[in-house]
């Protein structure tokens, strides 16, 4: 028996990402230093006050047992705090926030129980996988809407139409992520604004994915959607700890917004899980209701980490805009290269430069001419990257012949043999 006698499982197209990350295993496994750029995983210490909380907390034997499955009730009134005064929007913490186990699970438990089967959600294309696939695992079908790279509302909006016009069934739900991982693109209320006005006419849930709310790098944080007079009528939106105050294995985030739809997933949460270990929890509203300096903190350090990429990789001969936000840049493959498409132009950095990117086909067709490159290394590291793919960009024909040759994972990297 194999997997592929499994329902769920057969609609799943096989992990991109799994050919680069077993290279990855290998390479480690010889010894070589990989500079991994490739996954979101923050490196940057959760702050000390956060983890003297968790410690705290764990120490009382009264919080070893069940939690609440949609949160204590004082960190949904933390969430409401941090709406109010980020964003100026008034939530109601008992029936309009839930907490969920980092925002990846509300999504995909929301799909679960709002999607049934011949259902149609529309998803940006590239998108994060859970996007698309939490509705596919759930029993729905997704209509793409290309998405490569930076888009207006002037283009979106027509894309937009298009796709509700030629979908039969009526679309159920539009799901947006701004900043958006992986193209780093941010919008402003104005495009929210259209895109809520839009599908309150055609009567289409949004779910909008805020998980970069707070790594930014200009004067311009990015707004909720739910500030969109309005969108609770049709929005919900999910937030996560994860990156903002480096708490990623720590699975804390938050659904907010229509009360439809915090209840549904209320609901099917009941039957899945109890929550969130308690003291994990306490420290979670202890991290946002305290001070704010670590965030402002790791703000700084990816704005760093982002200045020494781009004008590095310039400086090498490979152009990338520089994003405006999240952790990530999402990089045109360079010309020369172009014609490899992102998974094998990945695979060859990695044989040849020791430097792990994600290739842009991992989140989608439309994907396949960018690679997304995470900020997840400290900026020495960044620049020892930058010098290895320097030598693979310095000679083109070279190293796609070393690639298409078959060299492959054997080869060692172009810096130890020059």
């Amino acid at each position: 028996m194999d997997d592929s006698e499994f329902h769920r499982l057969r609609r799943l197209p096989p992990y991109v990402f799994a050919e680069v990350n077993a290279m990855k295993a290998r390479a480690r496994a010889a010894s070589q230093d990989v500079i991994d750029l490739g996954m979101g995983n923050p490196d940057l210490p959760t702050a000390p006050h956060i983890i003297a909380k968790l410690a705290e907390a764990a120490a009382n034997p009264r919080t070893h047992g069940y939690s609440q499955s949609r949160g204590i009730p004082g960190l949904r009134k933390a969430q409401a705090a941090y709406y109010q005064r980020r964003f100026g929007v008034d939530l109601d913490p008992e029936s309009e926030i839930i907490v969920t186990l980092g925002s990846k699970e509300g999504l995909a438990n929301l799909a679960q129980a709002i999607t049934g089967p011949g259902d149609i959600v529309l998803v940006p294309n590239p998108s994060y996988p859970i996007h698309p696939y939490g509705f596919i695992i759930a029993g729905g079908s997704v209509r793409h809407i290309p998405v490569p790279g930076s888009i207006s509302i002037d283009e979106f909006l027509p894309a937009l139409e298009r796709a509700v016009r030629h979908t039969v069934p009526k679309p159920l739900a539009l799901v947006l992520n701004f900043p958006s991982n992986p193209t780093a693109q941010v919008v402003d209320l104005d495009f929210y604004a259209t895109v809520v006005d839009f599908c309150r006419r055609q009567g289409i849930w949004i779910l909008s994915d805020l998980a970069y709310a707070e790594i930014y790098f200009d004067d311009r944080p990015p707004p909720s959607i739910l500030q969109v007079p309005g969108a609770r009528e049709i929005a919900v939106e999910f937030t996560s700890m994860s990156k903002t105050y480096s708490m990623a294995g720590w699975r804390m985030g938050f659904a907010a917004g229509n009360k439809r739809l915090i209840q549904s997933l209320t609901r099917i949460k009941s039957y899945l899980d109890y929550g969130a270990f308690t003291p994990i929890q306490v420290a979670a509203t202890a991290a946002l209701n305290g001070p704010q300096d670590c965030v402002a903190e790791a703000r700084a350090t990816y704005k760093e980490r982002r200045d020494v990429l781009i004008e590095g990789m310039r400086g090498a001969g490979w152009d990338i805009p520089a994003p405006a936000a999240s952790m990530f840049a999402w990089a045109p493959l360079p010309p020369a290269f172009a014609e490899l498409g992102s998974l094998a132009f990945s695979k060859l950095l990695l044989t040849q430069a020791n430097v792990a990117l994600s290739p842009g086909i991992g989140f989608g067709e439309h994907g396949d001419a960018h690679v997304r490159i995470a900020l997840v290394e400290n900026k020495h590291r960044i620049r020892q990257a930058i010098r290895s793919i320097r030598q693979v960009l310095a000679d083109p024909e070279r190293s796609i012949d070393l690639y298409l040759r078959g060299v492959g994972d054997n080869i060692a990297p172009i810096k130890a043999r020059a």
